[in-house]
């Protein structure tokens, strides 16, 4: 099938295999090369776009972003950031004066992250930035140049807007349509963000068979908030859930601030992160505490589970072929839940551990306690133990000692790359005293300490 989309002002028509994605194709089919290819699975951010659709503009991994994605949509190139007369975007023209270019690799990504901030007016700089990486000039240079071109005006051909295309028959656009498809193609392969499954391309090299494309699939990506509930779509971005969560869960939207990338946070989907059954994934430690529900469908049938039981065993999850997350559901307030994430990086890493504690308080005892984890287990899971422990009790420092012993119980972490078993388990005992001092009113995120 044929794609249409915009491309640095001009639309384009293209047949190519599914798959491909669009850093091959800018530099290989296009000869645009200033989109550079560093890491290959959406780290570094040398690759970065910029893709407009009907919800706005976004920035972009180019090397995991499949140009069926971009049906109907606008992109810009770093080719397409200054002016078709040469007129240099506020951005590019900063970075010249504040010396943010040093061997130049890096550059390209950086100023369309820069020009994507700069078109919505952000100004937390380092959060727009932390997808890209630069080993020579270092962060404070280019820092000093989106602050400093931060107040410019937008240049008008930064302005892109969607071009009129007709539907796909691998891209459903209604959760029906998907239904229908999925059941037709049980061992077909779903793709929501690609930020994981670009990487089966990117790096395993694997066939994924038949394809749907789940981007214009748009009552996937509804947020319904109710009185007591939040009702979220699969396929909502982590960045589209960031407000909702800043409002109604502060903790568990700082621990996504973490998530991945801008660009990451800009294309992966809760659906997805759920569906993967990872047992680092961030989102499901967060979810279990929340004792969230998880809505699944197959054809015409529906069901909805306790997410906690849709994760069996490693690289196992309750659910059949031709079945998918259709939505999940969240209570709207938990004033007592905290979620940590603990990793070599701050931004940008995959957790070694992240636990997320929401323990309900009456009367000065616990009431009622919900703890999970990633990277403890072979899924994410619930410390059932310790719970138990803290039934009944009194939240003290006492009481928080006698059970970490409990923790053994819960949980026998294994070591790898990331962090070895001894180090999970101490600093999962260590996150529950944390979890203490902070609902005891005491600063505990190393951003706010002071000397």
């Amino acid at each position: 099938m044929t794609i249409k989309f915009s491309l640095n002002g001009e639309t384009v028509e293209v047949d190519v295999p599914p798959t491909t994605s669009l850093l091959d194709w800018l530099r290989e089919e296009r000869g645009l090369t200033g989109t550079k290819e560093g890491c290959n699975e959406g780290d570094c951010g040398a690759c970065t776009v910029m893709v407009t659709g009907d919800d706005g503009a976004r920035a972009l991994n180019a090397c995991i972003l499949f140009v069926p994605q971009l049906h109907g949509k606008a992109v810009r190139t770093v080719e397409g950031i200054a002016g078709s007369d040469g007129t240099l975007h506020p951005v590019q023209q900063a970075m010249i004066e504040k010396h943010g270019s040093q061997c130049g690799f890096c550059t390209p990504g950086f100023v369309v992250s820069m020009a994507v901030g700069h078109l919505q007016g952000r100004t937390d700089h380092d959060d727009v930035l932390a997808g890209n990486l630069c080993r020579c000039t270092g962060y404070a240079p280019i820092v000093r140049a989106a602050e400093a071109s931060a107040d410019a005006p937008v240049p008008t051909w930064m302005r892109d807007t969607p071009v009129d295309a007709a539907p796909l028959g691998f891209a459903p656009e209604t959760t029906d349509a998907l239904a229908d498809w999925y059941e037709a193609h049980p061992d077909g392969t779903l793709i929501a963000g690609a930020t994981d499954v670009g990487l089966w391309i990117t790096k395993q090299l694997r066939d994924l068979g038949d394809i749907a494309f789940l981007n214009r699939c748009r009552d996937l990506q509804k947020i319904e908030v109710e009185d007591t509930t939040i009702r979220i779509g699969a396929g909502v971005t982590m960045a589209d859930l960031m407000p909702i969560l800043r409002e109604h869960h502060p903790s568990y939207a700082e621990m996504v601030r973490r998530y991945g990338s801008e660009q990451v946070r800009q294309a992966a989907t809760i659906g997805g992160n759920i569906a993967n059954g990872s047992p680092i994934g961030d989102n499901p430690p967060a979810l279990i505490a929340l004792d969230a529900t998880l809505h699944l469908r197959k054809g015409s049938a529906q069901r909805s589970i306790r997410i906690e039981d849709f994760f069996i065993e490693y690289g196992k999850q309750d659910r059949t072929p031709g079945e998918f997350v259709e939505a999940v559901t969240i209570p709207s307030a938990a004033p007592n839940l905290r979620c940590y994430k603990l990793s070599k990086r701050f931004d940008q890493d995959i957790s070694a551990v992240c636990g997320c504690f929401n323990l309900t308080i009456e009367n000065d005892v616990i009431t009622a306690a919900r703890i999970a984890f990633g990277g403890m287990a072979g899924v994410p899971k619930r410390a059932a133990n310790v719970e138990a422990a803290l039934l009944g009790q009194s939240l003290s420092e006492d009481t928080v000692r006698t059970v970490l012993p409990i923790f053994s119980d819960d949980f026998s972490p294994l070591s790898d790359m990331r962090a070895s078993a001894e180090y999970r388990l101490t600093t999962a005992q260590n996150l529950l005293l944390r979890y203490l001092h902070e609902l005891s009113g005491q600063t505990v995120s190393v951003l706010e300490v002071s000397p």
